[in-house]
């Protein structure tokens, strides 16, 4: 289905050669050994992303680059001896045995040993021995190591790993006083009793369990040093929180006071499928557009779908539509009766606002929908400017083949098999631009939806080609297409304007204050804060236990799954420990100083997408925050239940345009 040769010299090329990686050596090995066959079958197809993947026992194989940076960083030679600790899949281990004499490898979990050391006698790596045995310890009977690489991140370098090392070698391990916050640190032993070290930059590994690292199986002894005890931060916590009785009856005037000014207003979930999340969201955003004059809902929903509830609630002329709106995956997280009942409200509330101006509307922010906003495009075009249409069509038939699947265009355009089309649908942006005056004046409204449309098409067009390249350019591309068609909105409705945004806490809760800063990520969150300052409110939401609408994997099927106890060394397992159900706690300016401090210590923060994997829940859901830093205000729900997920039928006596179609 996929040719890997092909991907496996991409990865290469754009993730590793790139990056500044040039030893031939290193690359050869890289091209040389075939990341799939170290991995699961079910993701073997994803082996060539720039990015860890889970595999068995929990644990995870290694990013390309980080292999290849790690093997670098040894200087390996053709005659040398290599100690590998954590053999996981044993992919670095192969990458190595084509680098160096022999490699001596160890794992701590037996079942991954069993595993590597039949892969590498079934695809012919002779000079690999690999031992069950504790890797903190190494493995003295080969000693010494002209290199020695270690795949998980402990509190210190471990003593026989030094001792292990032959003077002039090089040993690069991950290093760290927290979980999942580490440095990638250089150790060469110059004489046989001086050591100098030099740092790589910042990594995250699983941890390294042992008798001379952290230990195990519950790696306690994690939240030391951090200042005060949890119990009692947890009683702070308890003290400063504004309990939650009911969603629909809790008084959020001191809430709306704490917000004050803001002309944006972030709304997170540490979820997409939890129920009480979308619930109370929904109780802010009345408050916002009853007491405070809030006119723009904007959410990371995709802009064609969200224009037909616009269209609804503010009761505007029916457009005709070829199916129900919401149905690509995940369905679930806008189809639901929780966003049903908003939706609902919002049309009621409309209908009694006189002034067509000053009604709530209802936007999307994603760009997902290359074909449907490529099809809102033409039957704008058709109406005001049939060549233009005529012209549009001929520029947008370069994507008609990935329709069904526009990823797989991004597959094929980095392999080199298809042409790309960024040119002619810029193209088509540009011109609607440039003409933007002339077809203003047939509808202002109506060409903005338009020239959105045209923008999310060039948009995702670079989105689908950038996504196999690597994570941060597309996190980064998408989050800046939220926000500045955010922008764009506030601009349009003028400066009086105020909105609200429904968001993962991901994408709203300021990036500079979490493990994203430090791998280039931005997001909407941190773009709103510099851009609005003081005038931006972020809000995030958490959750301990209950369950979740999700999927195990991209356009799996969704599913009602227990949402596993929080982290003994989360900001989460602190709110549990509060023991208060529901609660609302200020974290800005009005937040009781000691918790404000005690809560700026970094800790896991968790969070689960449309994907949530339980049996790798620490490496696939979990990252490093500052909560106070993060955001203004937190809600947290102890335990949640999952939305109620609408099905894609039509109401019999309804129009086929209603929103949900049900």
């Amino acid at each position: 289905m996929f040719d890997m040769s092909a991907l496996r010299e991409q990865m290469v090329r754009h993730q590793i050669a790139a990056r500044g990686i040039t030893e031939p050596r290193v690359l050869d090995a890289m091209r040389a050994v075939p990341r799939e066959a170290f991995m699961p079958e079910a993701i073997a197809e994803f082996a060539y992303e720039d990015s860890p993947l889970p595999i068995e026992e929990g644990q995870t194989i290694s990013q390309p680059y980080v292999v290849a940076l790690m093997v670098a960083a040894i200087e390996p030679h053709s005659g040398g001896r290599v100690l590998e600790i954590g053999t996981g899949s044993g992919y670095a281990a192969a990458v190595l045995s084509r680098t160096v004499g022999h490699v001596y490898t160890v794992e701590r979990h037996a079942a991954l040993a069993d595993l590597a050391r039949e892969r590498m006698r079934s695809l012919g790596y002779g000079n690999v021995e690999v031992l069950h045995g504790d890797g903190s310890l190494g493995w003295p009977a080969h000693a010494p190591y002209d290199g020695i690489i270690v795949t998980a991140g402990g509190p210190h370098v471990p003593r026989q790993l030094r001792e292990q090392l032959a003077v002039g070698g090089r040993m690069v391990i991950p290093v760290g006083p927290d979980l999942r916050q580490q440095e990638l640190v250089r150790v060469t032993r110059v004489t046989s009793d001086r050591f100098e070290e030099e740092r790589l930059g910042p990594v995250r590994f699983v941890p390294l369990v042992g008798a001379d690292a952290w230990e195990g199986p519950g790696i306690v002894g994690l939240s030391g040093g951090r200042g005060t005890r949890p119990a009692t931060l947890a009683a702070l916590i308890r003290e400063a929180a504004e309990p939650i009785a009911e969603i629909d009856e809790v008084d959020l005037d001191p809430l709306l006071d704490r917000i004050g000014p803001a002309r944006v207003v972030l709304l997170g979930e540490a979820t997409h499928g939890t129920a009480e999340f979308y619930q109370m969201r929904a109780r802010i955003t009345r408050e916002l557009i009853t007491k405070r004059g809030f006119t723009i809902v904007a959410v990371e929903a995709d802009w064609p779908d969200a224009a037909r509830v616009d269209r609804y609630v503010r009761h505007k002329p029916v457009v005709p539509e070829p199916s129900p709106a919401f149905t690509r995956f995940p369905t679930w997280m806008w189809r639901n009766a929780e966003v049903h009942d908003f939706v609902e409200w919002l049309r009621y509330w409309n209908a009694g606002c006189p002034d067509p101006t000053r009604r709530a509307g209802f936007y999307g922010l994603d760009l997902y929908s290359l074909f449907t906003s490529i099809a809102a495009v033409l039957r704008y075009l058709d109406e005001v400017d049939p060549d233009a249409a005529a012209l549009a069509r001929r520029r947008y038939g370069c994507l008609s083949p990935w329709q069904r699947d526009p990823a797989v265009y991004g597959r094929v355009t980095l392999t080199g098999q298809y042409r790309t089309c960024e040119e002619p649908v810029a193209r088509m942006l540009r011109d609607m631009m440039e003409r933007r005056l002339e077809y203003a004046v047939h509808d202002g409204e109506r060409f903005l939806d338009a020239a959105q449309n045209a923008r999310l098409v060039a948009n995702a067009e670079r989105y689908y080609r950038v996504m196999y390249a690597g994570h941060v350019d597309s996190w980064n591309l998408r989050d800046r297409h939220m926000f500045d068609t955010l922008d764009l909105l506030l601009r349009f409705h003028g400066p009086d304007a105020k909105a609200v945004v429904w968001e993962h806490n991901s994408h709203v809760g300021n990036a500079a204050a979490t493990e994203m800063s430090a791998r280039g990520e931005f997001n909407v969150g941190q773009l709103c804060r510099e851009r609005f300052g003081q005038d931006v409110f972020l809000m995030g939401f958490g959750t301990d236990h209950g369950t979740v609408a999700a999927a195990h994997d991209w356009d799996a099927p969704m599913q009602v799954v227990a949402v596993r106890p929080s982290h003994a060394d989360s900001y989460e397992r602190l709110f549990h420990d509060s023991e208060v159900p529901a609660l609302v706690l200020p974290l800005g300016p009005a937040a009781r100083p000691a918790v404000r401090d005690e809560l700026h210590a970094p800790r896991l923060e968790r969070a689960i997408g449309v994907i949530y994997r339980p049996e790798t829940e620490l490496q696939s859901h979990y990252f490093q925050a500052v909560l106070p830093a993060q955001f203004d205000e937190y809600i947290w729900f102890d335990e949640t239940q999952a939305v109620r997920a609408l099905p894609a039928l039509a109401r019999q006596g309804v129009p086929d345009t209603y929103p949900f179609g049900v």
